[in-house]
């Protein structure tokens, strides 16, 4: 019997790459900007995965929208200056494993791959051209076109664009955020320990993995191997 169609939906920040220092360093340049003290590290890795506007509100409350918007131009241009700069493989590198594992479940015929990013479409398109994987994505969800995560739009969108059904999707990503939009979408989710919040926080998700090689079992159990 035909297996239905399977949507396989990966966070980017923190789940696939490891962007943290390009992202502390714009976040550092934004504050700097408005004469701001820069949040703690570990404030700003908090943020990651939320659409640019939502995370400034978090980071900077006190601050009018103005001010605020004028943070978020100013991170934009940052980010895209430290990406002229260096390599992505470089500054955005993937996590162990990733890139053998994506190309590993692009393999079987009913898997179809895609991306949930709080990211915006020049900032993929730059990730994804760098690692050579323009194109590879059956779907990409960007903050551009949606609500902030974890509003369920961007994974409602890739469903409807693929074709798939909650009960045969899963989204996969290493923040609360994700595995909240996940819930909101009435799919399943698997959390990531390696990326940027604790796995403590993913207590909503069905799995938690510690190495990406592991994924593709935790996916056969997840919908069954035959």
């Amino acid at each position: 019997m035909t297996r239905p169609l399977r949507l396989i939906v990966f966070d980017v920040d923190g789940t696939l790459v490891d962007s943290q220092a390009d992202i502390i360093a714009a976040m550092s340049y934004a504050f700097g900007a408005v004469g701001m003290p820069v949040p703690p590290q570990n404030d700003i890795l908090a943020i990651v995965g939320l659409s640019l506007d939502v995370a400034m509100a978090r980071l900077a409350p006190d601050r009018d929208a103005v001010t605020r918007a004028e943070m978020v131009a100013a991170y934009k241009n940052a980010y895209a200056d430290l990406r002229a700069q260096s390599d992505v493989a470089d500054s955005s590198p993937f996590y162990p494993h990733a890139r053998a594992t994506l190309d590993r479940l692009s393999e079987t015929p009913e898997n179809i791959l895609g991306v949930a990013t709080g990211k915006s479409r020049r900032g993929l398109d730059a990730l994804l051209s760098g690692h050579g994987l323009s194109g590879f994505f059956t779907t990409e969800q960007v903050a551009d076109h949606h609500p902030s995560k974890p509003h369920p739009s961007m994974l409602q969108a890739a469903m409807q664009e693929t074709g798939t059904t909650p009960e045969n999707a899963v989204m996969i990503g290493d923040t609360a955020f994700d595995m909240q939009m996940a819930r909101a979408a009435g799919m399943r989710a698997i959390g990531v320990s390696w990326g940027y919040h604790p796995p403590e926080a993913m207590g909503e998700a069905d799995h938690l993995v510690h190495d990406f090689r592991d994924l593709p079992g935790v996916l056969d159990n997840l919908w069954g191997s035959d």
